[in-house]
């Protein structure tokens, strides 16, 4: 079989999008060069100089590690084609402006590797008047790849074909795209704006049409709009401002040329806000600017007034009613704010109706079939559920006649009638457009099942729709024990898998004893034992709320004996006679993490943040974390010339008594917490398949747990040199009195307490020193302030 091998990929376009693709590529270790035009003044590189140096200071940052950003090689076009020869993905990422797009097409054309794929990153132009610029011979290797910006955090990349694309090469991208860069992919008709642009800015028009309809402010809308309704907490216009307005403008005039009131009854709708121009006519453009409808200045957020053209005071909240309301059965919900009086929510329901209606109208045209939508705003709009989802949820003929009478009665955008699909046939018999045989097609007025491509058997369990009835992680596969706090059960009776069940995947009592069963199984029955949950959490440490009570009736006895189980489970963990694998994603901190470093591996998806983070409680790591560190410095201290353990241990104590936490799964291999050896994974749908198959590999290589041995340790002397840089900190008010006296009890048990330097010592001498400064920090009156700051507040207690 032949498989599509990406070398390297060119990046044309150094603009915000180019750039983040560019630093993307990076995370997931593909060679990129970055081109873009020769500057006029100063080296002809220094376009591209600009925009890498610019990566470092993006937030959210594009890169895993900011270093990296020296990974990309910069071109320009006068100077370096010849380097595009040795790409095999080309990528182009100029400005929305198809006459620039040809020209830079033609010039590239001699300069293209004979198998090289070309897609451009436009964000609605057509792909097949693009690809009219091309030699007949490229045509086959051309197509829309298009990223949601930031293209590391969004998961959605649309793929457009054109007439002439060879379905072998779009396969091959999708494989690409989905793999190895971690996406969520969705094939587009080559349509104005394709899918989620398409409906997504017709919804945020729509909104803006709502808002000025129903007189609400900016910062209401977004509290309306954000996580109450199920989207992304930016709501709608701080959406517009992350996302760029120029780009949002560009996007509407897309949709204003390319349409018109024949081929798009809603195009009325498309009509360039009036505040939209005028922020643009002033320069805000949004984040990027630092000005759009919304300003920041220091931690004073404003919004922007269109009648004084001023920015005001922003913090308004929605009213109450509508967050209860939104917390209700779907079809209750809808109901009541069909219904409500207020502006509010009549606001609300205007919004979801027209959604539905434009999504309903226009499926045919755009997508393939409603999960494709449905898909498209939930990963590039941060949608939890896509407009049909919602739908079929709060009934599906029910909502359907609600939004007919709003149409009859002039109420919507427009007059057009949902389709006659909505009301009779299959969707209607079904009640609604997904169903377990796929989901519904209008063209061909089936229901489709999703692509087959080998990828996708890498995805034991991949995000489905509502109503499709996949497979789900909590009841698949073969159950051999389960309580409130954990399921242990096999996929292919060769492998165990331990999914915590707890909330936040928090560490007590059942957790401790089921990872004690697990191991126990795992090396009685199975080739090894992987540690995985199907959500975004892996473990967010000890349960305080859980151990509290234990410390109220038994004082720190009780706490000493729960320490002293779970120290027991890390080092069962870590020396089982068969491979233990955490498969991590989201948060690992505290006892997750160290649940993690105690593993014989860990598999982690990019996106996942790791660290520990006892500090910002008042405590220090209780379950051998600061053991871990003290370990690792002397291994590595051993592997080099040097013998003074302290320069070692400088980094993870650092992370300890800073409670640092890893932005990125290669940010946190650089803190410690994951090492070169373990693998990283783009796509945290194929973390499970990568952790049972490592766990495979290591038993059928004959793993043996490593041998327990004593190891050096750096001291009293240590503890002094470290404690003396944490006096000057104290001293200049960097840290407090309690941040110096944990941060003390830290170094004091990663140096390995009163011995001397070079001293041999075991894990259970330090975990000792571990679970003793832990203890004695619980009867701490400050660090009680500070636990139960954080248990009221979510918010960590400086004292």
């Amino acid at each position: 079989m032949s498989r599509f091998q990406v070398k390297k990929v060119a990046v044309l376009g150094a603009g915000v999008m180019g750039a983040q693709i560019a630093a993307h590529l990076v995370n997931v270790k593909v060679p990129v060069i970055l081109f873009d035009l020769p500057a006029k003044e100063g080296p002809k590189n220094g376009i591209v100089t600009r925009a890498v140096e610019g990566l470092k200071k993006l937030k959210p940052s594009p890169l895993g590690v900011a270093e990296d950003a020296v990974l990309i090689q910069q071109a320009n076009y006068e100077e370096h084609m010849d380097l595009l020869k040795g790409c095999d993905l080309v990528i182009e990422a100029i400005a929305e402006r198809m006459d620039w797009k040809l020209d830079l097409y033609k010039k590239i054309a001699p300069f293209l590797a004979p198998r090289a794929i070309v897609a451009s990153n436009t964000s609605g132009l057509s792909i097949t008047k693009l690809s009219e610029a091309l030699p007949e011979e490229i045509k086959p290797r051309f197509c829309g790849i298009h990223f949601f910006n930031p293209p590391r955090y969004m998961a959605l990349v649309e793929l457009i074909n054109t007439p002439t694309t060879e379905s072998a090469n779009l396969d091959a991208l999708e494989a690409f795209v989905t793999s190895t860069l971690g996406k969520g992919v969705v094939r587009a008709k080559d349509s104005p704006n394709f899918i989620a642009n398409r409906v997504g800015i017709a919804g945020m028009l729509a909104t803006m049409k709502e808002v000025e309809n129903f007189g609400l402010s900016y910062d209401v809308v977004d509290d309306l709009t954000g996580k109450k309704l199920g989207r992304a907490s930016s709501g709608t216009f701080r959406t517009a401002d992350v996302v760029g307005l120029d780009t949002m403008a560009h996007v509407i005039k897309t949709l204003q040329d390319t349409l018109s009131i024949e081929t798009d009854p809603f195009y009325e709708s498309f009509a360039t806000p009036a505040v939209l121009k005028t922020l643009l006519e002033m320069g805000h453009f949004g984040q990027k600017t630092r000005a759009g409808f919304f300003k920041k200045v220091g931690r004073d957020v404003s919004r922007f007034d269109l009648a004084s053209k001023a920015y005001v005071p922003a913090g308004q909240k929605a009213d109450e009613v509508y967050g209860r309301m939104l917390k209700k059965p779907a079809a209750e919900r809808l109901k009541l704010l069909r219904n409500s009086e207020g502006a509010q929510g009549q606001f609300l329901w205007a919004i979801l109706r027209n959604g539905f209606h434009y999504a309903a109208v226009h499926l045919a045209s755009i997508a393939d079939n409603a999960r494709d939508m449905d898909f498209c705003m939930r990963w590039g709009f941060g949608m939890k559920q896509g407009p049909f989802e919602l739908w079929q949820e709060a009934g599906w003929l029910e909502v359907a006649n609600m939004v007919k009478e709003d149409i009859d009665a002039g109420k919507a955008l427009c007059k057009a009638p949902l389709p006659d699909w909505v009301f009779k046939g299959p969707v209607a018999d079904a009640g609604g457009v997904h169903t377990p045989q796929g989901s519904w097609n209008p063209t061909s007025g089936t229901f489709v099942a999703p692509r087959s491509l080998p990828v996708y058997a890498r995805q034991y369990f991949p995000e489905s729709v509502r109503g499709a009835n996949a497979p789900s992680a909590t009841t698949a596969g073969k159950t051999l024990q389960e309580d409130e706090s954990m399921r242990l059960w096999t996929l292919d009776d060769e492998v165990l898998i331990a999914s915590i069940k707890t909330k936040m995947h928090a560490i007590g009592g059942g957790v401790i004893e089921g990872l004690n069963n697990a191991i126990t199984l795992a090396e009685k029955d199975y080739k090894g034992l992987v540690i995985w949950s199907p959500d975004d959490m892996f473990s967010a440490g000890a349960d305080l709320q859980s151990m509290l009570p234990g410390f109220m009736m038994g004082g720190v006895k009780a706490i000493d004996g729960a320490a002293r189980e779970l120290q027991k489970v890390m080092l069962k963990l870590r020396y089982a006679n068969v491979p233990t694998i955490s498969a991590i994603r989201g948060l690992a901190l505290g006892g997750g993490c160290e649940m993690a470093v105690y593993s014989a591996k860990r598999v982690a998806a990019m996106e996942s943040y790791i660290g520990l983070v006892e500090v910002g409680v008042g405590l220090v790591p209780g379950a051998g974390g600061l053991t871990y560190i003290a370990r690792r410095a002397a291994e590595n201290a051993a592997a080099s010339t040097g013998k003074d353990i302290v320069p070692f241990l400088t980094e993870g104590f650092t992370a300890a008594a800073m409670a640092k936490v890893g932005t990125s799964a290669l940010e946190s291999r650089k803190l410690g917490y994951l090492l070169d050896s373990d693998v990283v994974v783009p796509h945290k749908d194929e973390l499970l398949y990568v952790a049972i198959n490592e766990a495979k590999a290591m038993y059928n290589s004959g793993y043996r747990a490593p041998h327990k041995r004593q190891f050096a340790v750096a001291g009293r002397s240590g503890v002094a040199t470290i404690k003396g840089s944490l006096v000057n900190m104290r001293d200049g008010g960097f840290i407090s009195a309690h941040d110096f006296h944990i941060a003390s009890l830290i170094a004091n048990v990663v140096c390995g307490g009163d011995v001397d330097a070079g001293s041999l010592v075991s894990e259970e001498y330090l975990m000792t020193l571990e679970r003793q400064a832990f203890c004695a920090l619980l009867t701490h009156p400050k660090t009680q302030e500070r636990i139960m700051g954080m248990m009221s507040t979510g918010k960590p207690v400086r004292n």
